[in-house]
């Protein structure tokens, strides 16, 4: 079974909303990557005559409290945004899929051992767990994806282990073993593959969570090292400076809202168009 169908590839375009999320990430996708061709601004040049400016036709979305242009930041701080929210999911995916894989194809022991640990963690509120994970390690860009893709794995392990419950009975699973094939073999070039469709989901839905977890963390003074382009630093930057110049913490929160929005609504869309339900309609 192929993960996307030409079906559901024809359901997902005709998604309003989701191809306006798609146009609205890619968007800040261009945005991010190409910021050095649209700003002539470096995110860490400091200017102190143009201290709290407002946007004006030099600085687009105006300056910080130390002069830096505030739009540039938003740009390059997509990129670490961004970065993270995709390195976390990539992490989460690398663990939490195997484990879910096995417990759900192989049960008995192993299934009641990783669910048990996957409920330890499910007991803890994920941003409660990021918290303590970020701050018993080292402030920077490697714990915060570490902190918040660790957060994410049992979501990916519950998810395939469930799927992968419903599918190893199927007939498709049994004529392989009858052919003698492994175990690993028959889940890896059978089960697996069929479960693409809700991991593909799950993964997109991941990356708006991992970027705003990633932000509450570096807003709690948990994340990023100090003066580096996020959008969850550039929100604790400006919250000390918000009555006076709101545009400072505003246009961090824009970015964020938008493109977990975006994402949140892609994903949505994308979950529809990979329902069997739905194929059969379109």
């Amino acid at each position: 079974m192929k993960p996307i169908t030409n079906r559901a590839l024809r359901v997902l375009v005709r998604h309003r909303a989701a191809m306006g999320a798609l146009a609205i990430l890619v968007l800040m996708c261009l945005l991010a990557a190409g910021i050095g061709l649209v700003s002539r601004h470096s995110p860490s040049e400091m200017n102190p005559d143009r201290i709290l400016q407002r946007p004006s036709g030099s600085h687009w979305l105006g300056t910080d409290d130390l002069g830096r242009d505030i739009f540039a930041r938003i740009g390059y701080g997509g990129r670490v945004s961004l970065a993270i929210g995709l390195a976390a999911v990539a992490l989460a995916m690398a663990a939490g899929v195997p484990l879910g894989a096995v417990a759900g194809f192989f049960g008995g022991w192993t299934d009641f051992a990783i669910s048990r640990i996957l409920d330890v963690l499910l007991g803890i509120p994920s941003i409660l767990l990021a918290i303590l994970m970020a701050a018993a390690m080292q402030r920077g860009l490697g714990t915060l994806i570490l902190a918040v893709g660790i957060v994410g794995i049992p979501q990916f392990a519950r998810q395939v282990r469930g799927s992968i419950l419903s599918l190893r009975e199927q007939d498709f699973v049994q004529a392989s073993r009858a052919l003698g094939a492994s175990p690993l073999r028959t889940l890896w070039r059978e089960v697996l593959p069929n479960a693409l469709g809700p991991i593909i989901v799950l993964a997109t839905l991941g990356v708006g969570s991992a970027v705003l977890t990633a932000a509450g963390l570096s807003f709690l003074g948990l994340g990023v090292e100090t003066g580096t382009p996020e959008w969850g630093a550039m929100l604790y930057e400006g919250r000390r400076a918000f009555r006076t110049s709101p545009h400072l913490a505003i246009f961090a929160g824009l970015a964020i809202t938008l493109t977990v929005l975006a994402i949140n609504i892609f994903g949505d869309g994308l979950r529809d168009a990979l329902d069997p339900r739905a194929e059969k309609k379109a």
